[in-house]
């Protein structure tokens, strides 16, 4: 069994992070739908997790990957997004963006896009057998 790295985050977020996910966009509802109980590929996500000064939309420790959902509130931000995601990939996170129409209007593409990113960064061994025992998910 592999070590998973361990990242500190600010324990002032976990009240903000819960609080979050009581008030989940319909976005983060359908992909949450998709992948919580390991349905992708058998990889185990948490939604609106602390990452340390952030909270990520959803994320896999295993995988060091964060998926964020953009919607009308990122596109505000400019620089302050660039700034949150070099800092998440400077501690070895991965980030994957999908807009929030994208996931309301293509869902087989992003769920798509999450399985490719998974396969093409998994070493072969780890691919073959998933973490835990969820089912793969179908299409």
């Amino acid at each position: 069994m592999r070590s998973r790295k361990i990242i500190p985050y600010n324990p002032k977020l976990k009240m903000l992070a819960r609080d979050l996910r009581n008030r989940s966009t319909l976005s983060e509802v359908l992909l949450w739908n998709e992948i919580k109980n390991k349905k992708m590929l058998g990889y185990d996500f948490h939604r609106q997790k602390p990452v340390d000064e952030f909270i990520v939309d959803f994320f896999c420790s295993d995988l060091m990957l964060a998926i964020e959902i953009d919607g009308d509130s990122h596109w505000q931000k400019g620089g302050k997004d660039v700034d949150r995601q070099h800092r998440l990939e400077s501690l070895g996170v991965h980030l994957i963006r999908f807009a929030d129409r994208m996931i309301k209007r293509n869902m087989p593409d992003v769920l798509g896009s999450i399985e490719s990113w998974i396969r093409q960064n998994v070493r072969k061994g780890q691919q073959d057998s998933p973490p835990g025992r969820g089912k793969r998910r179908s299409r």
